[in-house]
């Protein structure tokens, strides 16, 4: 596939992806009008080769990657998927073929999550691969779950499991010979870590359970020490949690035991995009049962507490862990 111009890519490659809000992206905006008696909640990441991904990762887990992270947002705040924009900063070194099978990709997820393309923009960057996505999600009026909700004595949880994605990144930059415990952790285990940092899974179907029970929410993109500590610094609280209740993958167990100091990897590495939240105790048992129905399995992790300190991580025996860095931030 030869180098198109920026209106042919546009066309033939991006077109096929947008929704009616698009307007077939002849046009230099999108038009949506939110259901009556919902709210539009907005979010946006970025994505940089080298720093979010590898630029040698497949193009089209490169796209779903970008729009799941996006999606990640949302499901944590309750909202459904409405729509996004793309903003798509190509290298000097792209070709044709490498852009067709990121918009398969990205026409794939957009597909499979009901978040059609509404717009955007293309330009050339002298740097590295970058992507901007902006989502929109709509809630019923009021129902946004905000990060700033949390209450003393609400109930922390977290969907799924914690680390895999970190330990997936640490399999990928580290050598055999600098790490001996890679080398017996099996091809399989080694195959699914990997595979969870290349490709999140946005708990979009939690959604309603969080709507109708959670106090605040988040999703776990940091590190799980420093997002719980950014939650609940947010309310003034702290939280006392221990590690033995952390939820770990099959695999993620197999590489912890090879190598107990992973858990500060698995604590602080971040890249879980798992949703992260406060529940009242009287609701508590409903919002596991309705996450249950959702498929989504959800773990109490701890309580808070009135404090100002960062929540503090126990080991089996009680003491705190020291944990040099509580999650990862680009500055």
């Amino acid at each position: 596939m030869t180098r198109l111009s920026e209106d042919e890519l546009i066309a033939t490659l991006f077109a096929p992806l947008a929704g009616p809000g698009g307007l077939g992206l002849r046009d230099d905006a999108a038009v949506i009008a939110p259901r009556p008696g919902h709210d539009l909640v907005i979010s946006k990441d970025m994505l940089i080769a080298g720093v979010h991904f590898f630029a040698a990762d497949p193009p089209d887990a490169i796209a779903r990657k970008a729009l799941r992270v996006n999606l990640s947002d949302l499901a944590a705040k309750g909202a459904t998927p409405l729509g996004f924009l793309l903003g798509l900063g190509l290298p000097t070194d792209w070709t044709g073929e490498w852009l067709k099978a990121f918009a398969h990709g990205l026409g794939a997820d957009a597909q499979d999550f009901g978040c059609p393309l509404l717009g955007g923009d293309t330009v050339r960057t002298p740097g590295p691969l970058s992507l901007s996505i902006t989502v929109l999600g709509l809630v019923p009026s009021g129902r946004m779950v905000p990060r700033t909700g949390a209450r003393a004595g609400d109930l922390l949880y977290v969907s799924g499991t914690i680390g895999d994605a970190a330990i997936g990144l640490r399999l990928r930059l580290q050598d055999r010979l600098d790490a001996p415990w890679i080398a017996v952790l099996g091809e399989k285990a080694a195959a699914y870590l990997r595979d969870r940092y290349l490709l999140p899974r946005p708990r979009l179907a939690l959604r309603a359970a969080l709507q109708a029970h959670a106090s605040a929410a988040m999703d776990v993109s940091d590190g799980l020490a420093g997002d719980l500590g950014k939650m609940l610094g947010l309310a003034g609280l702290t939280a006392d949690i221990s590690v033995d209740g952390v939820p770990l993958s099959e695999a993620a167990w197999a590489a912890l035991k090879l190598s107990p100091a992973l858990i500060e990897t698995i604590l602080t590495g971040g890249d879980d995009y798992e949703v992260l939240c406060a529940v009242p105790p009287s609701s508590a048992k409903a919002f596991e049962a309705s996450a249950k129905e959702a498929g989504i399995a959800v773990t109490r992790i701890g309580s808070s507490r009135p404090g100002e300190a960062a929540p503090r991580f126990n080991d089996s025996d009680g003491a705190a862990l020291a944990l040099a860095v509580r999650s990862f931030s680009h500055f």
